[in-house]
Parts: C-alpha cells; structure tokens; sequence
C-alpha cells in the first residue's frame, strides 16, 4: 500500500490508519535518530518533487554504481542522523559530516516498494540551490528512516512555528511600519524648518516701515489664506428640494496629500522590514521550505535490484 504525506498540516495523520510514527519527539527533538546505510550518492534533478523525478535519479546512480563497481570500487557506508535539524550523513568511523541536509530543504522522500532496500529524498543545496537527490541502500530500514524524516519534519515545522516563525510577515510589516514612522519624523523636522523660515520671511513683510499708517486687512495665516471661520457649516446642506446634494464624483487632487504635501500614511502599503540579510534571508528560506512541505511516498523506482548487496 502505497503512503503519501502532505506536510505541514495542522493534524498531521497518515494516510493509513496502521501506521504512525516510529519515535518519541523528544528523541528527535533533543537527540537524534542513526541509522546505517549504503550511499549510492547524489545527482542534480529538475523539480523538488515528483515520483517521475526519483526515478530517473536512482536509474541513473544505479548505472553509475554499476560502472564503480565493475571498476572494484564498493558502495561506501554512511551514518544517517535524523533530527529535528536535519538529515546529516557522516562516515560511519571517523564520524566526518558529508553532508548535513536541513528538513526545510528537503520536500520529497520515498522509499522503493518493489526494491525494499531503496529510499531517496530530494533537498536544496544551500549553496548552489540545485534540486538535489540523495539515494541510499538499507537492508532493513528503507521505510522506517523515510517515515523518521518525515516525523522529524513535522516536528521541526511545529518547532518553527512556536518559536516565532508564524510571525515572520508580522515582524516584517512591523519593520516596515518602523522605518516608515522614521522616514516621517525626518519629513516633519524638515517641514518645521521650512515653516520657521516662511515665518520668519512674512514677518519682515509685513512690518511697516516708520511714519507709515497700517490698513487692517483681513487676517491671514502663515499661508497667506483666510483662516477657517467657524461658521462655515461642517455638514453638507440640503438641497431646495428637500434632499442631501449628490455625493461629488471625483476628489479633489489635493485630497491625496496631507497639509504639508505629504503623502497619507498607510500601514498596509509599508515596504519590507530593514532586516540584516543574512538573518532575513534565513527566515524567509525556512518559511518557504516549510510552506512547501514534504511529500512522502511509497514508490516503484525500477524493477531491476541494486547489485553488490552485503
């Protein structure tokens, strides 16, 4: 029976109903579970998922562990570390990491149901962020390490998002909110400037010089306009007929800028945070590998069996 997992979910239950996971989370969440295998290696695949995608990948390592070993070259044993963190493949004796693969990279595993022995994931490299697939050869453990990654996925995931990374576009609009009230004050101190200098200017103006008779003219504001009375009536008013006046079909231009000329603050509107990259950068990788999700499967790779087994 084939089982496919679609994480992450809010439950996140097997598709069939007699299996479940392998490990407490506490196993995997302070320690890590080993696992031995055989590494067949990895190549470069297109896309970070699909059943077709895994195929062609274990074909072509399986021809290319062929070629080694008819060269006598064998296929070298590795240690898998499953956890919370990642997958990490290190040498089985000096303990040497070869490749350390962290869960939100990885978004397909599988494990081969004609060819028990097989299981393969596919994960991004963190450097070249090529699709790459990783295929391996266990004995005995081919289905129970896939359903182990997939465990510690969902962990990892609901880790992430209680340590904070359900928040990451809040924090973001929080920044953006920060830089936009930054980039305010700097707008209002120099708009205070400007007004202190127009002051200034029209208080020179308006001084008249010695011996001269002032006319008293109608007061005016710093702008030079006629300050706003308070009889001008604050609500519309009604037409002859009895009925309120249609509603004007268009604003006026200059309804879209506030006293000073600036344009109306909106939070909704606020560019990104002004994070460091390298910390931005990291959350907004996890948040997308999570958002992904990983995708198990209980596959056919091939109908011929890896050579050279032990």
């Amino acid at each position: 029976m084939n089982l496919i997992f679609l994480l992450p979910l809010d439950v996140l239950l097997p598709v069939s109903s007699d299996k479940s996971w392998m490990h407490t989370p506490e196993a995997l969440a302070k320690h890590y579970i080993p696992y031995n295998a055989k590494f067949l290696g990895n190549t470069e695949v297109e896309a970070p998922k699909g059943t077709e995608v895994v195929k062609d990948a274990v074909r072509k390592l399986k021809f290319q562990r062929h070629i080694k070993k008819s060269e006598g070259q064998k296929i070298p044993k590795v240690e898998l570390q499953i956890s919370i963190y990642g997958v990490k493949i290190l040498d089985p004796k000096t303990k040497d990491v070869q490749h350390n693969c962290q869960l939100h990279r990885i978004s397909f595993c599988a494990d081969d149901k004609t060819d028990k022995r097989i299981f393969t994931f596919i994960c991004k490299d963190s450097e070249s962020n090529k699709h790459l697939c990783y295929v391996f050869d266990s004995e005995k453990c081919a289905e129970e390490i896939t359903l182990t990654i997939g465990q510690a996925f969902d962990l990892a995931y609901k880790k992430f998002l209680e340590s904070g990374g359900k928040d990451v576009e809040t924090r973001k609009q929080i920044g953006g909110l920060q830089k936009r009230i930054q980039e305010l004050e700097t707008e209002n101190a120099e708009l205070k400037k400007q007004l202190q200098e127009l002051e200034e200017q029209l208080m020179i103006a308006h001084v008249p010089p010695a011996g001269s008779v002032s006319v008293k003219l109608q007061s005016t504001d710093v702008f030079d306009m006629v300050p706003f009375s308070t009889v001008t009536p604050l609500v519309p008013s009604r037409a002859s007929n009895g009925c309120p006046p249609p509603p004007p079909t268009s604003l006026p231009p200059d309804m879209s800028k506030d006293l000073f000329g600036a344009e109306p603050f909106d939070p909704f509107t606020c560019g990104a945070a002004d994070f460091p990259p390298d910390i931005q950068s990291k959350l907004d990788e996890m948040q997308e590998g999570f958002k992904m999700g990983l995708t198990m499967e209980g596959t056919v790779f091939s109908l011929d069996p890896l050579d050279g087994r032990c």
